[in-house]
């Protein structure tokens, strides 16, 4: 099969071993690529899925002369690729057809400096707005700014993830643009400009690698990343989700007042739109908060007068000079900002929000300021016909299949439109063996988790099953508030040390949680998903309860009463299929080696006694399953008591999991 001798090649200059999910999933790819196709590849953890499309796209690249593009949903996986999987698989390619394919990184306009701004140092109006908030001081905002200054100028990528120690959001306003506020061709940094850079890089490269945002963008038919044959999507099961936040917009009174404050500074009377922000902050405050399913005539008519008077801001800025860079530079802030404000106010007005393709909904932060939201109902349109049509496109993750089915997946990323023909979703498996290395335990007999929050039983049993794995549990909480009440029930019971999120920077909870053998790691969701720690470190992880998605979620809401006024189960399409992926995720955080073992217990008797339980259980990993906590306890006393758990599977003996299943 065509990639298999890339392939090869690579796996062997890693010192690797030939794994055959990794070769299904390369032949597939291969295969998809040649023939314009749509593929769902679902992979399991320690299968390779980087190299497994790398090596048959960046072969494609080459032998057909055309680009590939690469999206993935974290920086550590982005990184990977461009540090280590991608230079080995060019090289191997090299070395089989005597041309290594060109790699380029893009990301959006803002996260890299600007150097014009970087040299000019720190904004009259951000000074202004950082002393009136009194969020930080100055100071402190200052001598960030002033390192900002110092590693802009010795820099060669320009890039913020290449900044250690990062630096504040405030902090890199003052040193980044957003592209419409670009002063352009104007910019005597021009040359030198590092958005410019990578997106000259990119015209000339075979493979960019780049994040799911850039596709959201990509997908309203702003052209942020260049012509490509091919798509291939890392970390698949979060695209939607990414796309529809890169998409989401808000008004809030304090964005009005702020561009009111920058084109005063350019000398254009602005007390009309200031008038008209009040107007919809008033009609904004009589409203509950959650969905609107119609814009009251209150506010439809705020908003109208808005738009209105940003159309004159339009002109009035348009009609400023921009003879000399600084005037240049004015002008294109206060375009960019006006643009970005009327493009919101439009969504909100346009026939989107009548027909429920657009879904508004008012929010309050918590000092009670009220703000206007819109997000696309649906996202898969746009991606099918505006981002995938005519070309091949893969799609790859970890979890992909929902209630064993890649229908949910494949549907919100578009592949189930008619104009997008034909698509395949395969399952390569796993290295692991799912049934001897992990039990599955499913809390039956606690009762069911209710509203007021994380019950006492639960907190028990979670005591209990941490006591008996000697610490190493990874707690997964689907609330800050479950999540810190754990972990000051355990802190007062256990002698084991247990970290929650909030001490502390969370890469800095990881490692610690990684370097203690005997140590906890109790957090929300930002610990379901990306978090790798594999060996002896983590082998209990706990799940409080199903994550539904809040019920008065905006969205939620929408597509749930979309999918049933068209006669679906709209509890089934919505909340239980975000759960299932979620629920993967989760428990896909304990077997990271194939030499892992462990128990992940989930707290919610639900998931065995409610009618949809065995739908979520369909999209757990294949582990051995009881609902008797003694059965757990039990395997998570041998876990601690064994000084080396692979030691005790490599010379033929069962598993110290599968031991304690047995008792």
């Amino acid at each position: 099969m065509a990639g298999r001798e890339v392939l090869d090649a690579v796996v062997r200059a890693m010192g690797g071993t030939r794994r055959e999910g990794q070769e299904k999933m390369a032949d597939a790819v291969a295969e998809a690529l040649d023939g314009g196709g749509h593929l769902l590849v679902q992979a399991g953890t320690g299968t390779g899925k980087s190299i497994g499309y790398l090596a048959p796209a960046m072969e494609w690249a080459v032998k057909t002369d055309s680009r590939v593009i690469v999206s993935t949903a974290t920086l550590a996986l982005q990184r990977q690729i461009i540090a280590f999987d991608a230079p080995k698989a060019a090289e191997a390619v090299r070395e089989i057809h005597g041309r290594a394919p060109e790699v380029a990184l893009v990301k959006g306009w803002s996260n890299y400096v600007c150097l014009r701004k970087a040299a000019g140092g720190y904004p009259e109006e951000d000074a202004l707005l950082s002393r009136a908030s009194g969020e930080y001081g100055a100071s402190a905002t200052g001598e960030e700014v002033v390192r900002l200054r110092e590693w802009a100028m010795a820099t060669d990528t320009g890039d913020r993830d290449d900044l250690v120690p990062g630096v504040s959001e405030r902090a890199w306003r003052q040193v980044s643009v957003a592209k419409p506020e670009c002063i352009g061709a104007k910019c005597p940094m021009r040359g030198s400009c590092f958005p410019v850079l990578a997106r000259e890089a990119a015209e000339e490269a075979d493979i960019v690698v780049t994040n799911h945002s850039m596709l959201g963008v990509q997908s309203t038919g702003t052209p942020v990343l260049p012509e490509s044959a091919a798509f291939v999507v890392d970390e698949a099961h979060e695209l939607a989700d990414r796309v529809t936040g890169q998409l989401t917009a808000s008004i809030s009174k304090g964005d009005v007042s702020s561009l009111v404050r920058l084109l005063r500074r350019e000398s254009i009377l602005a007390t009309e739109l200031e008038n008209a922000g009040d107007e919809v902050t008033e009609a904004l405050d009589e409203l509950d908060e959650g969905r609107l399913e119609a814009l009251p005539l209150s506010l439809a008519d705020g908003l109208s007068r808005m738009l209105g008077e940003l159309q004159q801001a339009r002109e009035d800025v348009n009609d400023l000079g921009d003879k000399d860079e600084a005037a240049a530079a004015a002008k294109a802030l206060a375009r960019g900002r006006v643009k970005a404000l009327a493009d919101v106010v439009e969504q909100l007005l346009s026939d989107g929000v009548g027909e429920g393709a657009l879904v508004p909904w008012v929010a309050r932060d918590g000092e009670g300021r009220s703000s206007l939201h819109v997000a696309p109902l649906d996202v898969s349109s746009a991606l099918a016909d505006t981002l995938f049509e005519g070309k091949a496109a893969i799609l790859t993750s970890a979890t992909l299949e929902t209630g064993g089915s890649f229908g949910h997946v494949a549907g919100a990323v578009g592949f189930t439109y008619p104009s997008q023909g034909p698509w395949k979703g395969i399952d390569v498996g796993s290295p692991f063996d799912h049934s001897r290395q992990g039990i599955l335990y499913a809390a039956a007999s606690l009762p069911p988790p209710g509203r007021e929050g994380i019950g006492e039983a639960q907190l028990r049993e979670i005591a209990e099953l941490v006591e008996a794995a000697g610490g190493g549990a990874l707690g997964l909480f689907t609330s800050r508030r479950a999540a810190e009440t754990a972990a000051e029930y355990a802190r007062e019971r256990l002698d084991t040390p247990v970290l929650c999120q909030g001490d502390d920077q969370l890469s800095t909870l990881v490692r610690r949680f990684a370097e203690d053998d005997a140590a906890s790691l109790f957090g929300t969701l930002s610990l379901w998903q990306g978090v790798d720690v594999p060996g002896r470190t983590c082998r209990l992880v706990l799940i409080d309860r199903i994550p539904f998605p809040r019920p008065n979620d905006p969205l939620t809401q929408a597509r749930t009463k979309a999918v049933a006024d068209a006669g679906g189960n709209g509890f089934m399409s919505v909340a239980a299929t975000h759960a299932a992926l979620l629920l993967a995720q989760g428990a896909g955080r304990l077997l990271r080696r194939t030499d892992d073992r462990g128990v992940v217990a989930i707290l919610d008797p639900r998931i065995v006694t409610a009618r949809y339980g065995s739908f979520l259980a369909a999209s757990l990993p294949p582990m051995w399953r009881t609902k008797d906590p003694h059965v757990a306890r039990s395997a998570l006393r041998r876990l601690a008591a064994a000084p080396d758990p692979a030691r005790d599977c490599a010379d033929g003996s069962d598993s110290a999991v599968q031991t304690g299943a047995e008792t």
